[in-house]
């Protein structure tokens, strides 16, 4: 036993050790001097263009963004120019319901820490267990994701979800919304066995009801504790939930089924609270629903085949447009950690059906609006963060994709990764051959 464990730890360390021989880039300092990228075609992020524009930003705010011939504060000589013509600039992408920063390598246990034990974790903060020098942030930071909600995966009640800005020394130094949301898994009326192509059964879960007022017990115990102005003891459970009913954070109901989206809306009503929908595969069939009671929907991505036999081959690739038809609030999401260097070509996947602008929408400023960050980040406006990135194509179009430089509040990151460095030291092998 102890020889195959011994063998199991050599093979782990074998994995993890690679990772460790390339050099983390550093974050950057604050910004110095002030910037002006001038002659790009501004995406603002509101389904706004402007052509031939000018973007200005000092101490990590933008002070300007304006169109050449009404701007002329960039040719003072304080400001470092940045030469665009021919590039597009964008706003930085966000990435929604994801546990970047809390997994490292799927294949080994000890470098996960998303899960927690027990399906009632209300409490328990993900922004805590967030890994700044994780090496998959910088490979998504080269595809435009600069922000990012990091969640918890498991139970019932997962636990706090937090906003953090994707080049940061620590967690401290990453939090930009902390303990923003609670995250509930709705349970599934339905089990479903198969996939699109082999279609297995559908059978009812039976214990549906029974698992609804489990959920409801608590939250009811949740409401009464949150009415007790003063307690000598303190349920961290409870203190969980306790904002959610003043409105000081977001509930997030991550429910895929039509009906259980129906259950949990009208269910979080009770309570007087408005949910946001995580996931939210057969929104679509209810987009009256939603409106009426002014719903946003967190959307899974768009890459992947549509739940049943029956439907749609591209319903995945349509949902975006009919919520946006609908006038349903929503933004896109990608299941996992690292792939969320694919959250602009999943938006750009949805533009078939849509504006081009407002698939961008849904990965900038939309999502900004869920988070209740709008004033901060989201779009290319005065006041805002400078969180943005210089593209010389179309970001949304993996063909052309392509970040030179970015910024977080102002700060030029260093854009350089692992997978670059890998390439950059095999290309030089294959040179000399």
């Amino acid at each position: 036993m102890q020889h195959i464990m011994h063998h199991t730890y050599l093979f782990c360390l074998l994995l993890v050790l690679p990772g460790f021989l390339f050099a983390q880039p550093a974050p950057a300092p604050p910004q110095q001097e002030p910037i002006a990228i001038v002659g790009a075609t501004i995406h603002i992020g509101n389904g706004q263009i402007l052509e031939n524009g000018v973007i200005l930003f000092e101490g990590g705010r933008i002070t300007s963004v304006d169109l050449m011939t009404r701007n002329t504060e960039w040719q003072k000589d304080r400001y470092r120019q940045i030469r665009a013509e021919g590039k597009h600039v964008y706003p930085g992408l966000i990435a929604l319901n994801t546990s970047l920063g809390l997994n490292e390598i799927g294949a080994i246990p000890a470098t996960q820490d998303v899960n927690e034990f027990g399906p009632d974790n209300s409490n328990a903060r993900t922004i805590v267990a967030y890994d700044a020098d994780s090496r998959v942030i910088p490979t998504v930071r080269t595809n435009g994701i600069l922000m990012a909600q990091i969640v918890p995966g498991s139970g019932r009640w997962s636990g706090l979800s937090s906003v953090v800005q994707l080049d940061a020394w620590n967690w401290e130094d990453a939090a930009y919304a902390t303990d923003e949301g609670t995250f509930l898994r709705w349970p599934a009326p339905y089990a479903r066995s198969g996939w699109w192509a082999e279609p297995g059964v559908t059978t009812r879960n039976k214990d549906y009801q029974k698992q609804i007022d489990e959920i409801d017990v608590f939250m009811r115990e949740a409401a009464a504790y949150a009415q007790m102005a003063t307690l000598e003891e303190k349920n961290l459970r409870f203190e969980g939930l306790r904002p959610v009913f003043s409105g000081q954070r977001h509930l997030y109901i991550d429910v895929d089924d039509a009906l259980a989206i129906q259950d949990a809306v009208l269910w979080a009503d009770k309570y007087k609270v408005s949910p946001v929908i995580v996931g939210a595969r057969d929104s679509w069939m209810i987009t009256d629903f939603l409106k009426e009671h002014q719903i946003s929907v967190v959307l899974s991505q768009t890459h992947k085949l549509p739940a049943q036999p029956e439907d749609d081959i591209l319903l995945p690739y349509k949902t975006p447009s009919l919520l946006a038809s609908a006038g349903v609030s929503y933004a896109f999401s990608v299941d996992g950690y690292w792939q969320q260097r694919n959250l602009a070509y999943q938006a750009g996947q949805a533009a078939g059906w849509m504006p081009k602008e407002e698939a961008l929408k849904a990965i900038t400023l939309s999502p900004a609006r869920i988070l209740g960050l709008d004033d901060r980040i989201g779009s290319l406006e005065k006041g805002k963060d400078a969180t943005l990135f210089i593209c010389p194509g179309d970001v949304l179009d993996m063909r052309s994709s392509e970040v030179e430089q970015a910024f977080i509040q102002g700060r030029e990151i260093d854009l350089d990764n692992k997978q670059k460095q890998l390439y950059r030291m095999y290309k030089e092998k294959y040179d000399r051959e």
